[in-house]
């Protein structure tokens, strides 16, 4: 079992910065790719950014590439989200994911319980 927590949501002008962060805790998260997810609402979930296990690749949606930057710390099992140059179509609910086969996260194994952005225009 991974345990996943987010923190660092809150509420931003449009063209502001927000950083996410994921802490992991249990089985190691080192053996999981990472990345963030998120759901806005009337929306599908949406992928937003994942990261390898060893943090050598980088993924994005076109939404955000350019915008935001994915990180981690295995050492702190933690994973980053730096979020440049809001918008407010980011406005969501923002959750961490764990998954074993894929760093754009089609099937997380484990699931944070989110942390709401709000972009303010």
């Amino acid at each position: 079992q991974v345990q996943l927590a987010e923190s660092g949501g809150g509420l931003v002008q449009a063209g502001g910065s927000l950083s996410l962060s994921c802490a992991a805790s249990g089985r190691t998260s080192s053996y999981y790719a990472m990345g963030w997810i998120r759901r806005a609402p009337g929306k599908e979930r949406e992928f937003v950014a994942g990261i390898s296990r060893d943090g050598g690749r980088t993924y994005y949606s076109d939404s955000v590439k350019g915008r935001f930057t994915i990180s981690r710390d295995n050492v702190k099992n933690t994973v980053y989200l730096q979020m440049n140059s809001l918008k407010s179509e980011d406005t969501a609910v923002y959750y961490c994911a764990a998954d074993y086969s894929s760093i754009d996260l089609r099937s997380p194994d484990y699931w944070g319980q989110g942390t709401q952005v709000t972009v303010s225009s």
